[in-house]
């Protein structure tokens, strides 16, 4: 049984920093691209990065994009995303989510398989 726990989410002002990681049991995360993804109230859950396995790519929404940062270990199998310079915006419920049909690495949500429960960040102004 694939399993996904998010942690690392929390209450931070503007510009504070939160790590997020994401440990995943039932399979090996070494075969697997595995993304993030965001959701908050009253819109539509939306990429914000994924970490394929081979050959390694990778890629950031606009919104995010030179304030996180994407990393994997497979060895503890997990994936963390480092985020600086947060803004009220980023305002989430955080998934991650493995796609386990391909190496794509796709900006799709439908096409990844198992998720997380998620964990809330929530960034004041």
């Amino acid at each position: 049984q694939v399993q996904l726990v998010e942690s690392g989410g929390g209450s931070v002002n503007a510009g504070d920093s939160l790590t997020l990681s994401c440990v995943i049991t039932g399979i090996s995360i070494e075969y697997y691209s595995i993304g993030w993804f965001r959701q908050a109230p009253g819109k539509e859950r939306e990429g914000v990065s994924c970490l394929s396995h081979n050959p390694r790519k990778t890629w950031y929404s606009v919104s995010v994009k030179d304030r996180f940062t994407i990393s994997r270990d497979n060895a503890k199998n997990t994936v963390s995303l480092q985020m600086n310079s947060l803004k009220p915006e980023d305002t989430a419920l955080y998934y991650c989510a493995v796609e386990s049909t391909s190496s794509a690495c796709s900006r799709d949500a439908n096409e990844y398989d198992y998720w997380g429960q998620g964990t809330q960040v929530t960034v004041s102004s």
